[in-house]
């Protein structure tokens, strides 16, 4: 049985990458949570998918460039609030696992310095995080710094792209585009070791045929679905 797992909390229901939507996420018991991070101008790391502002709040801007308290400012689908990594951490609380997406650049040794606190000071495990990125050099930036967080490698075009950039990285997952599967690769990455994730599955015969074959999560808008 594939793990479900929710993207960018329970994107379907409620805005995307807030704490509502997180929440919603952990009500509908989700195995696992999918979210995106960017460093912000003051230095935190805040949980958004886009590099700009636009799409999800009233605002203009780029991410990067702007400072907590400025994005704090804004309202994400006209209600919500931007949320920090760690705020973010703190909600979930180790109810599920966690994929981090490392969006932005330089989000990989922030995002490692968290993950290392929250095991060494607040008794979380290693096995509670995966962190994920289309960026290799980012993933190479985690490896290089800690061994134990586990990488997945995540790929909209090709599964044997994922699966190259996995056996340099040593990592733990690919997490490919669900249409990119076919029996072969699935072969492939399973005699290799890898766990499986795919995204984003919404539709119920995508749902039923992905839960017939050998994968471990699917990442869904709508994890009441799985």
């Amino acid at each position: 049985m594939a793990q479900k797992i929710g993207h960018r909390g329970a994107k379907g229901h409620l805005a995307e990458n807030t704490l509502e939507s997180f929440q919603k996420a952990l009500d509908l018991k989700v195995d696992g949570i999918e979210l995106d991070v960017h460093v912000c101008a003051s230095g935190e790391l805040v949980v958004f998918h886009d590099f700009t502002v636009e799409r999800m709040t009233d605002a203009k801007g780029e991410i990067h460039k702007l400072t907590l308290s400025e994005l704090k400012e804004f309202k994400v689908a006209g209600e919500f609030e931007i949320p920090t990594l760690e705020e973010t951490f703190d909600l979930i609380n180790r109810k599920c696992w966690i994929n981090v997406e490392l969006k932005g650049h330089g989000t990989a040794q922030p995002t490692c310095e968290l993950i290392e606190k929250y095991v060494t000071e607040k008794g979380w495990e290693y096995e509670d995080f995966i962190v994920s990125s289309f960026q290799k050099q980012e993933l190479e930036k985690v490896k290089a710094r800690n061994t134990k967080i586990r990488l997945a490698t995540l790929s909209e075009a090709s599964v044997e792209q994922a699966l190259e950039w996995a056996d340099e990285l040593s990592a733990y997952a690919i997490h490919p585009h669900f249409s990119l599967l076919t029996e072969d690769n699935i072969h492939e990455a399973k005699k290799k070791g890898y766990t499986i994730n795919v995204w984003t599955v919404n539709q119920h015969e995508d749902i039923q045929r992905l839960e017939a074959q050998n994968i471990d999560g699917i990442i869904s808008d709508f994890p009441d679905r799985l």
